[in-house]
């Protein structure tokens, strides 16, 4: 296959590994012990986002003058949340701490760990950034993105090696979830063992995703480890994860036994399931498309640095299927959750330049649902349906094995590790609720489970863990567009209620000299009323504006606030007796 020029670019990274440092330890030896705690310094654990909700990853851990960050991730807006492209965490609490850094340790290329580093790493002071090859090869690739990005510091690290950071030592080990090097952090600290799960599974089978260290983890049980911060995301569900060898199974025969091409959507950085469809075509013989930027990205990075086995003539190009039986195709492509732009949404709507919908295709969803996704993976599926295909997803068969770990997972786990402390972390508020349960029956002491809000200061010393009732900012800062933080909570307000009941907007014109109407006020409605089959409402509503306007005063300042105030509130008020909507209202006062 050609390269591309970003083919190039990464296959560089792996080479020179665009200027990452290799050693072992990051810092020069300071002339103070850090192996023990000093005075009455504490070690505190606060956790910036991931607390109350799925995404924006970021906990941070401070003792003295020292402070590490573990994951810098964004959030996918809600369905209330108008026009934001994604929230990010809030790093207001650390302004004035940039020279305590000592790094930023990622656990895996997933955009809810990853995703807020182009827009942080600058208030931060660039601190540097460990991680696997593959996980800083995507950072580098996504900061790219950003004309004005930071030049980052990066520095590759493998499950074997040591980091030495402050006070802190840190090593790793090898976690699976649905992308390869996915890892979970040991942190030793002046009070004591941390261990960070990250996100996981327990999956000890051969599979395309990384293997568990469950030897490591399991050293873990005769380390005494003070707390343990472990991923929540599926705590809710019973039982054991299902292993990603009994998905190959089912994905070899979908591919073996379709009669006419095989259309798989799933994430561009599941690349655990990127590696499995690839084998499963290979065996079967089919040519293999990869359409859509993020997933080819993803699988060109790692290819180049060896996390993907793909064969050399597997992969063609779209413009080439036609050179190949129906039956002998198979395209995986991004938009298994029903983004509006992704690939499949794309072809089902007919927009796509090169593909569309035939009968005799099979359709492969070959993800699960991320919440809020369910009415926009619902209309998708009815399109591809209403075209003919035939559709599969995890409901009907088992073709998607979830990143994270179940129930019965999460117990095993902790019996393994023993911890004195427990640390929900990483789900909603009911998830991290659900986890301490589990924890408890595992034979955790209840006392010494820990369920913090974000922003919530966790205190430890040698002989003491404590959820203290000091918080620090941890709300939400959007991201909208090139914009950062300059979306409030007052702005999505506003958007909610344009999106709830629309705004009309009322444009009044009047003398500079005497306030004197010059003509009937304007009246512009978006989303709230049809004005040519609401005309009594129309009229109403202007003579109310016009019995409002005879008290202005241009020749008041002041009076210029007043009277919009004035128009709003009771324009509002108008407007909800006679329609029981309360459209956003918008005056316009012009002097002439």
């Amino acid at each position: 296959m050609h390269k591309t020029k970003q083919t190039k670019r990464t296959i560089q990274f792996k080479r020179r590994r665009s200027g990452v440092r290799t050693r072992a330890v990051a810092e020069k030896k300071r002339p103070v012990d850090y192996g023990k705690a000093r005075g009455d310094d504490k070690l505190k654990i606060i956790v910036l986002g991931g607390n109350e909700e799925v995404g924006r990853n970021m906990t941070v851990l401070e003792y003295g003058r020292d402070l590490i960050i573990i994951d810098l991730g964004l959030q996918f807006p809600e369905e209330d949340m108008p026009g934001i492209d994604y929230i990010i965490p809030n790093i207001s609490c650390l302004k004035g701490k940039q020279q305590k850094i000592r790094g930023i340790f990622i656990t895996h290329g997933h955009y809810d760990h990853i995703g807020a580093i182009p827009h942080l790493m600058a208030d931060l002071g660039n601190p540097t950034i460990y991680s696997s090859d593959l996980t800083l090869a995507m950072i580098a690739k996504r900061q790219e993105d950003y004309k004005n990005g930071t030049n980052l510091k990066l520095q590759s690290v493998k499950t074997s090696d040591v980091i030495k950071a402050g006070c802190f030592t840190v090593r790793f080990f090898g976690v699976s979830h649905n992308i390869p090097t996915s890892m979970g952090l040991i942190i030793d600290t002046p009070v004591g063992k941390i261990v960070h799960t990250g996100d996981f599974k327990l999956d000890l089978n051969e599979t395309g995703d990384s293997p568990t260290e469950i030897d490591k983890i399991a050293a873990l049980g005769k380390q005494n480890v003070l707390a343990l911060l472990s991923d929540s995301t599926n705590a809710p569900q019973p039982g054991h994860q299902m292993s990603e060898s009994e998905i190959q199974h089912n994905l070899d025969d979908i591919i073996k036994n379709a009669s006419g091409r095989v259309i798989m959507g799933t994430f561009a950085s599941l690349l655990g399931r990127v590696q499995q469809i690839i084998l499963a075509a290979e065996k079967f013989h089919k040519k293999v498309v990869i359409d859509g930027y993020s997933m080819k990205t993803n699988v060109e990075i790692a290819r180049a640095l060896g996390y993907l086995k793909i064969k050399k003539d597997t992969l063609i190009s779209i413009k080439d299927t036609h050179r190949y039986p129906k039956n002998k195709i198979l395209i995986m492509c991004t938009g298994a959750q029903g983004e509006d732009r992704a690939v499949l949404m794309r072809i089902a709507n007919k927009e796509h330049k090169d593909l569309k919908v035939e009968p005799g295709d099979t359709i492969v969803f070959s993800s699960s649902v991320v919440p809020g996704n369910e009415r926009s993976v619902q209309r998708l599926k009815d399109s591809l349906y209403r075209e003919g295909a035939e559709v599969i997803h995890y409901q009907m068969m088992d073709v998607h094995a979830g990143g994270h770990a179940k129930g019965e997972d999460l117990k095993f786990l902790i019996n393994l590790i023993k911890p004195r402390y427990f640390i929900p972390v990483e789900g909603n508020h009911s998830f991290l609720r659900i986890h301490a349960k589990i924890a408890a029956s595992a034979g955790i002491n209840p006392k010494n489970i820990l369920v913090a809000d974000n922003g919530q200061i966790m205190e430890f010393t040698n002989h003491s863990g404590v959820l203290t009732d000091k918080k620090v900012v941890s709300d939400y800062v959007f991201v909208d567009g090139l914009g950062v933080g300059d979306v409030s909570n007052i702005v999505l307000r506003d958007r909610q209620m344009m999106a709830a009941d629309g705004m009309i907007v009322v444009i009044a014109t009047i003398r500079t000299r005497t306030g004197q109407l010059v003509q009937n006020p304007d009246l512009i409605s978006r989303g709230f009323i049809y004005m040519k089959e609401n005309k009594k409402l129309v009229e109403e509503t202007r003579n109310k504006v016009k019995s409002i306007l005879k008290d202005y005063n241009p020749k008041t300042s002041a009076n210029d606030a007043y009277i919009k105030d004035k128009i709003r509130n009771e324009i509002g008020r108008f407007l909800f007796q006679k329609t029981e909507r309360r459209p956003m209202v918008l005056p316009v006062i012009i002097e002439v």
